[in-house]
């Protein structure tokens, strides 16, 4: 008896050994077929689908595993496209997202994108997104129409997870910003009220005895906050700008709001005029190039007219092609000026990228923490912004909970 029966018979007759081994032969591929195996059925469909991305078998012919583990997907379109089709039936979306991503890093299938089929057989993602944004000077016209329904659906899905957070979160923020000290009854913050007055407790009478009264704003429908996000849009920021775009579009729609977004490689360009539409602001975008961050910045000072009533918001990885010292003096000018300067070095689910060490600390050094930021939490970032709460705390606090996170 050969090893493979003898491995196969011993887990026949003990149904959760049979399941571990199944499990160790989709994992393990087709080189564990002699102990394990043939994968049947849909395991087989699936083994099918991972070994055409992470099996080598691709020019040569050869069965070995390469140190590349090249595919043999090649370059065929119809043959893409049938296995986009089949990891889609077999794969849950968030493995397909990463599957999608890898055959395009591996197999180089960026060019297949340009098709229209190809487009309506993608999973769409925000990488995704960012991969056609980064295309879109190259784009021929018969798949622009597929692209930008791969871009809207995408958006139409990150609206339906941020916005109605964001505007909660803003309004609440500007709410408690507005308060005031003479409220009607009705307008009274009893908690914020009793917690200034707690030193006036009475202990015979077990009250509180308050002598200073703290109120909601009114509501206004005047502008409270002007906003600028300043987003680079180099090729390592793909993810953040996608997220940039659709966060401007929300803030946008809110009245007590004027919200502009800046984006910028060594050009400037200003989106602002765009952001009833996050479709058109992200295919406004130029993804890769350069950066300089310091023309960037003073295009944005000359939108900050009201400095005190201002959030500035630079979402970069910091590396700088400008000119480093006049980039940190112009936010140095605008701290100084009572500007709110938030420095996110990504706007994503990824975590914190590669970054400029240095630039952050300089920032740092003039009372601008610069720090990752999850989409998750970016409203409860703009609250605290809104509210002039102590923003190095709150960076310390992402910080530390997404380490305990493992990420």
């Amino acid at each position: 008896m050969s090893e493979s029966e003898d491995t196969t018979d011993a887990g026949s007759a003990d149904p959760a050994k049979r399941e571990r081994l199944r499990r160790w032969r989709m994992v393990l591929g087709g080189s564990s077929e002699e102990a394990l195996g043939k994968a049947e059925g849909r395991d087989g469909a699936m083994d099918s689908a991972l070994a055409a991305l992470y099996d080598a078998g691709g020019a040569d012919g050869e069965g070995e595993r390469s140190s590349k583990r090249s595919a043999g997907l090649g370059s065929s379109a119809p043959k893409v496209a049938r296995w986009l089709g089949d990891i889609r039936e077999y794969f849950p979306s968030t493995v397909v997202q990463v599957m999608q991503s890898d055959a395009i890093d591996r197999l180089d299938l960026t060019r297949l994108l340009l098709e229209p089929e190809m487009l309506a057989a993608v999973e769409p993602d925000v990488h995704l997104v960012g991969t056609l944004l980064s295309l879109n000077r190259v784009m021929p016209d018969k798949t622009k129409d597929a692209a930008r329904q791969v871009v809207r659906t995408v958006v139409e899905q990150l609206e339906k997870r941020i916005a109605q957070q964001t505007r909660a979160a803003v309004s609440g923020a500007l709410n408690r910003a507005a308060r005031i000290n003479r409220p009607k009854h009705a307008d009274i913050d009893w908690d914020r009220t009793i917690r200034a007055n707690l030193k006036h407790y009475q202990a015979e009478h077990r009250t509180v005895i308050p002598e200073r009264l703290i109120g909601y704003g009114r509501r206004t429908t005047a502008v409270q906050r002007d906003v600028v996000l300043c987003v680079d849009q180099s090729g390592s920021m793909a993810a953040s700008v996608v997220f940039s775009g659709v966060f401007a579009a929300v803030l946008a729609s809110m009245q007590s709001l004027r919200t502009s977004l800046v984006v910028f490689d060594t050009a400037v360009v200003d989106l602002t005029d765009q952001l009833d539409d996050p479709v058109e602001v992200l295919f406004g975008t130029q993804l890769g190039g350069g950066t300089d961050i310091n023309r960037a910045i003073a295009y944005s000072q000359q939108l900050i007219t009201r400095p005190r009533d201002s959030i500035f918001v630079l979402i970069s990885d910091l590396y700088e092609g400008g000119v480093r010292e006049q980039m940190l003096r112009r936010v140095a000018e605008m701290t100084a000026a009572g500007v709110q300067v938030v420095v996110l070095l990504a706007l994503s689910d990824e975590g914190a990228p590669a970054y400029d060490h240095e630039n952050a600390a300089a920032l740092a050094a003039l009372g601008v923490p610069a720090f990752a930021c999850t989409p998750d939490a970016f409203p409860e970032l703009m609250a605290t912004a809104i509210e002039r709460r102590d923003l190095k705390a709150f960076a310390e606090r992402l910080t530390d909970e997404r380490k305990a996170g493992g990420r």
